[in-house]
């Protein structure tokens, strides 16, 4: 096992509604480790998507503790998570967030300015096989493209962590394998830690360690011995 990346201890979050009070997250102890790519597997409502927003800085926790290393996540006021979030974690999301305003290569090289150690854009490019695309805006691009765009900005900052919600979500099997392909290389290619968020049981097959949510707990966790490529996912 690699070393430890984050650790999350009876993480709570609660919600006010009106009188009513939601408990989205009910007491979760997860530890994420260096360079794993992790599927976190749910259906709608299981508290997944509360829990990625809050190890990535997004939000905070009703109760409960979360250390990044040194970093007391749970007690740190809004600049220390802005700082988190802009050096440690990159986000992709189902519907792809981009600038329409601005070309492939400038919104990746948008999140290389507030980065400490960035990647070069063109390289990423390269990478995601859009660098004919370069100067495309997001209207002219497919939906696999722009996802494909999404995901070299996510990179551009070199995270320690992506968090992915539903990365595939809004894509054909195609698109998506390419996607989790991507996903997947830069796991194994710089050591980074990948999670995966999805209610597609097929994607939990790529997964080192997939982690099974229900009704705001963390389920179970089970370990892939072999973990699947990404074209042999399919559904």
């Amino acid at each position: 096992m690699s070393g430890t990346l984050l650790t999350a201890k009876n993480i709570q979050k609660r919600y006010q509604m009106g009188e009513v009070t939601v408990h989205a997250l009910k007491g979760v102890d997860l530890t994420l480790y260096d360079g794993e790519l992790v599927v976190v597997l749910g259906p709608s409502g299981s508290g997944k998507s509360t829990l990625l927003n809050i190890i990535g800085g997004m939000d905070q926790a009703s109760e409960g503790e979360l250390y990044y290393g040194n970093l007391r996540l749970h007690e740190a006021d809004e600049g220390a998570l802005t700082r988190y979030r802009r050096s440690e974690v990159g986000f992709i999301f189902q519907f792809y967030n981009l600038m329409p305003n601005l070309t492939a290569y400038e919104n990746i090289a948008l999140s290389v300015q507030i980065a400490r150690d960035p990647l070069d854009p063109d390289e990423l490019l390269e990478q995601v096989g859009l660098r004919d695309r370069r100067d495309h805006f997001p209207s002219q691009l497919s939906g696999g493209e722009q996802q494909r765009v999404a995901i070299a900005r996510g990179l551009a900052k070199n995270p320690s962590m992506m968090l992915c919600d539903e990365p595939t979500g809004s894509l054909d099997l195609s698109s998506g394998i390419q996607v989790l392909k991507l996903l997947r290389d830069f796991c194994l290619n710089y050591r980074k830690t990948v999670v995966i968020i999805t209610h597609n049981t097929e994607i939990s097959r790529m997964a080192e360690r997939v982690v099974y949510m229900k009704d705001g707990y963390i389920d179970r966790i089970e370990r892939n011995a072999c973990p699947a490529a990404p074209e042999k996912v399919s559904w």
